[in-house]
């Protein structure tokens, strides 16, 4: 096990050598404080952009799901008839100049996995750059948007931002609640006491600190040919090589066997990149994967390598108190009002 993934493991099962750190986060604290009360009192360089700005972000170390919730806040917004436009900082992509403008077909390498899925899946105009600010100003001068989505940037105080949700992994929480790097926590816990809203993903119902939403796997698409095939594409107990390189791996693999598979489970780290190689698993069996894995292995994939398409389904509450939250932000849309009917959760 890499030093990560152990250090990973100690923050949500606890260990006593955690407590060393200690020293480290409380500098760590220290920084991200006077971050965020130089934000709060309008202090450096801050962008406010001309339309709302929804952040979609987390306050853990480690995937939570806000790819497949970006994924249906653009669907669900184009459906209420707004155009909206998403930045991201684009980890790991090597763009020949920033801001740059993802398009689908893109090497991975270039655009960003996640970036990459999310233009491929939903064709919505994206921009990225770790610097948010100049990302939305160079987005909003290629396209006219009523709604900025940003994926993830919690944390980048250089944007203003007129939403804030939080996304928590509902099975490992918020792990020891401790900072880095003694703890997952990118700030402090009260933090959350200023966000507009949290989402559980996984939880059963929607909670007194948030709401539900779950990950549904929708379909298996086949790499080399694009194939769609249903879930019932291979019969119960089919052993699968199972390939993850995502903020939570296990997440994957649990999903997998909830549908009834036997997966041999290969973890890698989040954002991984891959040679054919590496995926060359014995005994040979069909390859599973992630649709974030498959956007990077798509031009040396086999005949039986598959990606488990999966949709964020948020609970009915969420879907009622966002249209109220596009309601009061876009004012002069009246055909915003009134427009959830919890359709889009069942």
């Amino acid at each position: 096990m890499a030093f990560a993934d152990r250090l990973l493991a100690a923050w949500y099962a606890g260990h006593p050598v955690l407590h060393l750190l200690r020293p480290l986060e409380w500098l760590y604290r220290g920084v991200v404080q006077r971050r965020r009360r130089r934000f709060l009192a309008g202090e450096g360089d801050i962008y406010r952009a001309p339309v709302p700005v929804l952040v979609v972000g987390n306050i853990t170390v480690g995937g939570t799901g806000k790819t497949p919730l970006i994924l249906w806040l653009v669907e669900h917004c184009r459906r209420r008839g707004l155009r909206v436009g998403v930045v991201s900082r684009g980890y790991g992509a090597r763009p020949p100049r920033l801001p740059w403008r993802v398009e689908a077909g893109q090497d991975a390498a270039l655009a960003g996995d996640e970036p990459l899925l999310i233009v491929e899946r939903s064709g919505v105009p994206l921009m990225i750059d770790p610097d948010r600010a100049r990302a939305v100003r160079a987005l909003l001068e290629a396209e006219p948007l009523d709604l900025i989505l940003c994926d993830d940037g919690l944390q980048h105080y250089r944007l203003a931002r007129d939403l804030e949700l939080v996304l928590v992994d509902a099975a490992r929480g918020l792990g020891n609640r401790r900072c880095l790097p003694a703890g997952p926590l990118r700030e402090p816990l009260e933090r959350l006491d200023s966000v507009d809203a949290m989402l559980f993903n996984g939880a059963d119902a929607d909670r007194v600190e948030g709401f539900a939403f779950r990950l549904q796997p929708s379909m298996l698409v086949n790499l080399a040919s694009g194939q769609r095939a249903g879930l019932d594409h291979f019969p119960p107990g089919q052993a699968v090589h199972a390939v993850a390189g995502i903020g939570n791996p296990q997440r994957f693999f649990a999903t997998l066997e909830a549908l009834n598979w036997r997966p041999v489970t290969h973890a890698f780290p989040d954002h991984a990149r891959y040679s054919a190689g590496q995926l060359a698993f014995s005994p040979e069996l069909p390859l599973l994967m992630t649709e974030k894995d498959a956007v990077k292995c798509r031009a040396f994939a086999a005949p039986d390598w598959w990606y488990l398409a999966v949709d964020a389904v948020p609970s009915p509450a969420f879907v009622a108190w966002l249209d109220a939250q596009l309601a009061r932000l876009l004012p002069g849309r009246s055909d915003l009002k009134g427009c959830s009917d919890g359709s889009e959760t069942a």
